[in-house]
């Protein structure tokens, strides 16, 4: 016999049910379940916890947690063959750039990049030497592999190569700091204190969307404000051979350049160096504003080109953040033969001069990255100092920095063994942004001081013999009494700050 209270025990499961088949039944049976869900509704509140239902949610949420701790499978190739600077690799795909490491025996490693690839094979070039690397030894890709971020997060997808690639520290956190080409310090003072990170490849900047160059950048030296005139965001060459005081130089306008932030990347150069330049040249104040990315020639070709666009990166997540950068890299012809070095080494044939093609496409990459930001953003200020061997004028690599820069700066050796410090020959430096950012009275007069040196110059052995009658070129004539004054004018001393007021009302001076 049927318990005649048995629907107000029924659970709500059933209920539903009842509620859910009466959308496909005549009407007549829909009215009917439609009572006997009203009838089991009023029953629901008093019904005990299923506890089943609360046992199959606490299963599902332990399998979430778990799926969490899940590594993903281990993908791995070997190496096959090392030759010189080059490791081939075989059963792993990666893309050209992609970072990868060599776990050794002793528990150390060996990271490498993907500099080229031959049918399946990659060819990597390491970071650093390859001592226990063994044949077969796996490798093991860096590249992250990080999903795309949720909406709240508010951070763009990774939808670049690049920005799936290796990430180092920038921002604030480095400012003091002096760091090797892969972020980790060297100045014994602990971790680099910062979250933000940033890939080493920086995002193109729409050429119309930059800023122009508009304002001048007082560097603290007079032969520059006044004759050479540097504009906020310019980018120029700084051209010497060795033993010409380029170093001198650039830690003058390191520690008067009126800029926010000081980035200096020392790729390529003597070790020793690094240590003169902090601690003699910068010197705690000016170390105190800069970032030090220091590179030297002891380390492998990859790092140095490392180095250079790390330092690169660095001061454009500065210049993201509105500040006016000062970015000082010695040298730019050091980086130039580091990819030779790797572009030779993966087979590439050589063009100009021992050069391949690939080297000439990487400076004006390097190069274009600095510059004005967007309107809104902040500017670097970049000047690359270009080694030219035997001070040859015509070498590849300083002929192309020439012509992708917006100025050179010229050292004259004859003018530093003759005490003339800076050395900067002003005959064959130019700004090509000082028409803009200069007025006319300043352009006229720097014309005339140059005009009045070169005529001397022109005129000098004549006058050493004394076979020059005085009144036969006026020109000559007021150059001649000027002389003393436009070299006195011309030179400075490392502890002596010349700021752009002063230099105009002396320029005024000297050629009245």
């Amino acid at each position: 016999m049927i318990d005649p209270n048995s629907a107000v025990d029924a659970s709500p499961v059933l209920a539903e049910d009842l509620v859910n088949d009466a959308d496909v039944t005549p009407t007549a049976d829909a009215n009917v379940m439609a009572d006997q869900a009203e009838i089991a509704a009023p029953a629901e509140q008093d019904l005990p916890p299923n506890v089943h239902n609360q046992r199959w949610q606490s299963y599902l949420k332990d399998c979430r947690e778990l799926i969490h701790l899940v590594e993903p499978l281990e993908v791995a190739g070997r190496i096959v063959k090392v030759t010189g600077l080059i490791m081939v690799a075989t059963g792993i795909k990666m893309p050209i750039g992609g970072a990868c490491f060599i776990p050794l025996q002793d528990g150390g490693r060996v990271e490498a990049e993907v500099v080229g690839f031959d049918g399946e094979n990659l060819l990597l070039m390491p970071q650093s030497a390859v001592d226990g690397v063994v044949p077969g030894a796996k490798v093991f890709s860096m590249e992250v592999t990080e999903t795309l971020p949720k909406p709240q997060f508010g951070r763009p997808p990774r939808r670049r190569a690049q920005d799936r690639a290796r990430h180092f520290p920038v921002g604030d956190g480095l400012l003091g700091r002096v760091v090797d080409a892969a972020g980790n310090p060297l100045d014994n003072l602990g971790p680099i204190s910062t979250e933000v990170m940033a890939p080493l490849s920086g995002r193109v900047i729409n050429p119309l969307m930059r800023a122009p160059i508009e304002d001048t950048l007082d560097v603290g030296v007079r032969a520059i404000n006044a004759m050479l005139t540097v504009g906020r965001g310019q980018r120029l060459g700084l051209f010497a051979g060795s033993g010409v005081g380029k170093s001198v130089l650039l830690g003058m306008m390191a520690r008067y350049t009126t800029a926010d932030v000081i980035v200096v990347g020392l790729i390529g150069e003597r070790g020793r160096e690094v240590q003169e330049f902090i601690e003699q040249i910068l010197g705690p104040e000016g170390l105190a504003r800069s970032v030090v990315v220091a590179a030297p020639a002891d380390v492998s070709a990859l790092m140095r080109l490392q180095g250079a666009n790390y330092a690169t990166a660095i001061a454009e997540r500065f210049r993201q953040q509105g500040k006016n950068v000062l970015l000082i890299m010695d040298s730019l012809t050091r980086y130039a033969m580091a990819q030779r070095e790797i572009a030779l080494a993966i087979g590439e044939p050589p063009a100009t001069k021992g050069y391949p093609p690939s080297v000439f496409a990487k400076l004006p990459a390097l190069v274009e990255r600095t510059g004005n930001g967007a309107r809104g953003e902040g500017s670097i200020t970049a000047f690359y100092t270009v080694l030219t061997e035997g001070d040859d004028q015509q070498d590849p690599i300083a002929d192309s920095a020439r012509a992708i820069l917006d100025g050179h700066i010229v050292l004259n050796r004859t003018l530093a063994e003759s005490g003339h410090y800076p050395a900067i020959d002003i005959e064959q430096s130019i700004s090509r942004a000082m028409h803009n950012i200069t007025s006319k009275e300043h352009q006229q007069a720097a014309r005339l001081l140059k005009q009045l040196y070169s005529r001397y110059l022109r005129n000098q052995d004549l006058i050493a013999v004394g076979a020059y009658q005085p009144g036969s070129d006026p020109m000559l004539d007021v150059a001649i009494k000027k002389r003393d004054q436009i070299n006195a004018f011309l030179q400075q001393d490392i502890d002596e700050s010349a700021y752009m007021q002063a230099c105009l009302q002396q320029l005024a001076q000297t050629i009245s």
